[in-house]
């Protein structure tokens, strides 16, 4: 898994539209031997295997896959895995009212083997207990979830696969202020508003627009006191299929305040590519929505044909939304402004550090560079905007980036099928500072507001244009 698979987490469509294919039967869990140390995670293949039932032996499998491959895994203590993951899995018997009287965390040194010998054990005699497979699978899948949780890092990640019979929600087709690819942004405040819009889908078939206002879902307000209420954001941004989702929405530009059912249906968004065009005073701008192969040179492409049969005064990239993508490409369209600097380091968890450079293969671009950012700027995105930054290749506008950046991550085949993914090592900045759950900070401060979204606007774009254009 690298950082494209991040970026998956913020597109508007999932891969609850592809359905679910080849999938086993349930197993019981006494089928796991209690203590034995699992088969090791692998390499994903090319084809996707069948599903199967997550198990103590896939647990396990995850437990000893972050030893082997995580970026702290060489000092990692197992109580720091065992312990979130033992409570999560008695939090999940309680809300199923499955609370068992043996279900007791049993004493761990912090020696890895002995550590999950004695878990696994006290895990099979629990899940042996539980009514049905769906029960054992809800209370696997939320133990390996909190496991992976414990290490409180925005690129290592898990996620259960659809069981059998599983519905899952699907996308209602918007993104929001606030939204990022790893949720909701922390620092999140009123009002919620709409900022793109998927051509097919429920909020598009309903009339909505961009900016307007999320208000309330099904009548429960979506800010409370200031805060943001998690369980509304999910309303608004998927639902079962075909069921309408109220929303009460405020429309700046009329003032008008109105409800509208959101149904979620099935669509296709139409291919995700680097846009461009000429901006007033022979500005070019380019809408780069993620790093993913190739975009680095559809960038400066873009750019070139632009300059074709004029003198571009600047270039503003636009990376608001942008969720991140290849490492590659971060190297590659930096190459377009720098020469044989440190753009980056990748540190192991001894703190030894290996420089990452921009491509110096890559033609140098010569103009001035706007990069616009906001919350939902993530993983590589961070890395090239905290670079443009540090070494002063242009300036940043917008708001400060996602702060998601931790390290690029590798994905880890387990035995359902599912894949966890981990970092190999942490990225810090070219000034050797930590960008990772920081962000970085724009030197203009221009966020995009519902007001003026609403009436056709970007303060962004507005800035941008004010610095190149003086």
């Amino acid at each position: 898994m690298n950082r494209k698979s991040f970026a998956v987490a913020a597109l508007l469509v999932t891969s609850a539209f592809a359905g679910v294919t080849n999938v086993s039967a349930a197993a019981p869990e006494s089928g796991d031997a209690a203590g034995a140390r699992p088969p090791a995670c692998t390499t994903p293949p090319p084809q996707p295997p069948p599903i199967k039932p997550t198990t103590v032996t896939t647990i396990g499998q995850a437990y000893y896959c972050i030893f082997d491959n995580y970026f702290s895994g060489p000092v990692l203590d197992s109580r720091q895995l065992l312990v979130p993951a033992f409570a999560a899995l008695t939090q999940e018997l309680q809300r199923r009212g499955l609370d068992q009287a043996n279900a007791t965390l049993p004493a761990l040194k912090g020696h890895k083997d002995a550590d999950w010998a004695a878990f696994s054990r006290v895990y099979t005699q629990i899940a042996a207990k539980l009514p049905d497979d769906a029960a054992r699978q809800a209370a696997a899948a939320a133990t390996l979830k909190a496991m992976v949780a414990s290490l409180n890092d925005n690129h290592a990640r898990w996620q259960p696969l659809p069981q059998p019979g599983e519905q899952r929600n699907i996308p209602t087709g918007i993104r929001v202020s606030g939204q990022r690819p790893d949720g909701f942004d922390p620092a999140v405040t009123g009002p919620i508003f709409v900022i793109d819009i998927a051509p097919g889908g429920g909020a598009a078939n309903a009339g909505m627009k961009l900016g307007d206002e999320i208000i309330a879902v099904k009548d429960v307000p979506v800010i409370v006191d200031g805060v943001l209420n998690q369980a509304v954001s999910r309303w608004m941004l998927e639902g079962p299929e075909g069921k309408p989702v109220k929303m009460t929405i405020r429309r700046p530009s009329t003032n008008e305040t109105f409800t509208a059912d959101v149904t979620p249906v099935r669509f296709q968004l139409p291919p995700r590519g680097v846009t461009s065009n000429l901006l007033p005073g022979d500005v070019g701008y380019v809408k780069m929505p993620g790093f993913a192969g190739g975009f680095a040179d559809a960038v400066l492409k873009a750019i070139a044909d632009m300059r074709k049969d004029r003198t571009l005064r600047g270039v503003v990239l636009d990376l608001r939304g942008n969720g991140g993508g290849s490492p590659t490409e971060v190297s590659r369209l930096l190459g377009g402004w720098t020469r044989s600097k440190a753009t980056s380091y990748w540190c192991d968890v001894k703190d030894k550090c290996e420089p990452n450079k921009a491509d110096d293969t890559v033609e140098l671009v010569n103009l001035p560079l706007i990069v616009l950012t906001d919350r939902s700027c993530a993983s590589a995105c961070d890395s090239f905007s905290s670079a443009v930054k540090d070494l002063k290749l242009g300036a940043i506008v917008g708001t400060r980036t996602a702060g998601a950046v931790s390290g690029p991550g590798s994905g880890f085949l387990l035995n359902d099928a599912s894949i966890i993914g981990l970092p190999k090592v942490h990225e810090i900045g070219a000034n050797k500072e930590v960008i990772n759950t920081v962000g970085v900070a724009p030197d203009h401060v221009a966020p995009l507001t519902s007001d003026a979204l609403s009436a056709g606007r970007d303060p962004g774009i507005e800035k941008a244009l004010s610095l190149l254009t003086r």
